[in-house]
């Protein structure tokens, strides 16, 4: 019995070892044994390869069906195409990660910096064939494209995930800079439900592959610091499919909300602020207002502590007509709203609050009050309230959060604190204690008590609210909003010469 069990267990082991590596060697669309392609002029294939309907093909029938979704996703690419942003919001300074992407993709042809979707075609409703005319939009790249050749001798391939649609790799391109390579799994839910439907692969490809098509417009018409950035993209055969589709971008951390709960209240407050900054830009968007349908914190990353949205081939522009307000109904797990109805017929602010509620249910409850400075408890819980009630607008809901940072950089809440210390502290210039650590929660250090605070003062009421410390460290280290990172000590017995820390001993009871 125990050898059978030990049997099954390696045959389990096996298999996930198997899977796991023919999906890291069959990456669709990128094969790095594989010659780049010569530089493609004119058509770009992803628009080009939609099926056409055969003439006599009954109208209902399985190709008739797969054809007709092809072309609605079709045109939904074409209208995400016929949106232009102002230039002004095109113009951007130049970052260091640019000018290195700018130096891998040296000598690259005006041809591959340039992605044009044109001479697109796809089926018409009807059963006797025919195609669209040809729709040509360029999308000018800014950092200049990367594409095949920068991703044919890559180093550090590592599987990171995959949803229904996709699947995402990361890579290190030469030797130096870590993107995100995106293309169509092919193992996905998507692609596997499709063929078990219509049994026609490269067509099932061309349906998901527009997914991809459009968050590359929406990733380049849609520029903001909390929306990943789009580096380029590649088209190679792969799985006897031509012309499959690789988009390179940035590189982000998995948000992972059970550690986030584990990290300080300022970095939390950080993810929160960053969401509610990307909202107010996607309700007043060049597109117009975009809602995230697909908003879950598995859509996210986390970039140099800022939250980044990832995938947007689920966003959507679409306003909800309406007669009256009954047609404005949002329906959630815990709660539904009605929405006013305007007198143009739509649905007032539906994708705007539709997005802050999920953040609200997502994010806020979660991550704004637990562990808050007391004196900011009650502008956070007002926060949290109003949004979970839908009260407040985006721009209101900004507005106060940026409040809130204001109060904590500047230190104004503070102010109305009572900070008499009930001891009298000894600075020690350019001195520190190595050791004598104890945990607080939540630290910094994960073996020792590493707080920020505003001034010294806050370090004072910090040390006398924790029952250990007897004497804190200030070090030249500090956070994101300027603050100073202080670590605190159980004891003082081991003093040791340091330039950049202050120390500060209690020397009272």
């Amino acid at each position: 019995m125990r050898r059978r069990k030990i049997a099954v267990a390696a045959g389990c082991c096996l298999s996930f070892f198997l899977g796991t590596l023919l999906n890291v060697l069959f990456i669709p669309g990128f094969d790095p044994h594989q010659q780049p392609p010569p530089p493609r002029r004119g058509v770009t294939p992803a628009l080009a390869g939609s099926p056409w309907y055969r003439r006599g093909e009954d109208r209902g029938s399985r190709r008739w069906e797969l054809a007709r979704q092809i072309r609605e996703r079709y045109e939904e690419v074409l209208r995400y195409q016929k949106h232009q942003p102002p230039a002004a919001a095109a113009r951007r300074l130049v970052r260091p990660l640019e000018r290195r992407l700018m130096d891998l993709a040296q000598q690259r042809t005006s041809s591959e910096q340039t992605l044009r979707l044109e001479k697109g075609k796809a089926p018409q409703a009807g059963s006797r064939g025919g195609s669209y005319p040809e729709a040509k939009v360029d999308l000018a790249l800014n950092p200049p494209l990367l594409g095949c050749r920068d991703i044919h001798n890559v180093t550090s391939l590592h599987y990171l995930g995959s949803g229904y649609t996709k699947a995402v790799y990361k890579v290190v391109l030469n030797r130096t800079l870590a993107v995100a390579l995106k293309s169509v799994d092919f193992g996905g839910h998507d692609i596997e439900n499709c063929v078990k439907q219509y049994a026609a692969l490269e067509d099932c490809y061309r349906l998901a592959s527009y997914k991809i098509v459009k968050e590359m417009i929406l990733l380049q018409r849609l520029q903001h610091s909390n929306i990943l950035q789009l580096y380029g993209y590649c088209y190679q055969d792969s799985n006897d499919i031509p012309d499959t589709l690789t988009t390179i971008t940035e590189l982000g951390s998995p948000l992972e909300m059970i550690q986030l709960l584990q990290t300080s209240w300022e970095d939390r407050f950080r993810i929160c602020l960053s969401l509610v900054r990307l909202l107010h830009y996607l309700a007043h968007s060049p597109l117009g207002s975009v809602t995230l349908l697909d908003f879950r914190p598995r859509q996210f990353v986390i970039v140099d502590g800022e939250l980044k949205v990832t995938d947007l081939d689920d966003a959507s522009i679409e306003e909800s007509s309406c007669i009256s307000n009954r047609d404005c109904f949002i329906e959630f797990p815990a709660r539904n709203f009605t929405l006013p109805c305007s007198v143009e017929g739509r649905c007032r602010n539906m994708n705007e609050k539709r997005n802050l509620y999920n953040a609200y249910r997502f994010f806020f409850t979660y991550l704004l009050p637990h562990s808050a400075p007391s004196s900011l408890r009650p502008l956070l819980d007002m926060i949290v309230n109003a949004t979970g009630e839908l009260h407040w607008g985006i721009d209101e809901t900004v507005a106060q959060l940026e409040r809130v940072l204001h109060l904590y950089k500047s230190g104004t809440y503070l102010q109305n604190a009572t900070r008499m210390p009930k001891a009298e502290y000894q600075p020690i210039p350019e001195a520190a204690i190595p050791d004598e650590n104890y945990r607080c929660w939540p630290s910094y250090h994960h073996k020792g008590c590493l707080l920020s605070v505003f001034d010294v003062g806050e370090a004072i009421e910090v040390c006398e609210n924790h029952s250990q410390c007897k004497a804190f460290v200030l070090t030249n280290q500090t956070t994101w909003t300027g603050r100073q990172l202080v670590f605190f000590k159980m004891g003082s017995n081991h003093i040791v010469p340091d330039p950049d820390k202050i120390t500060y001993v209690k020397v009272t009871g």
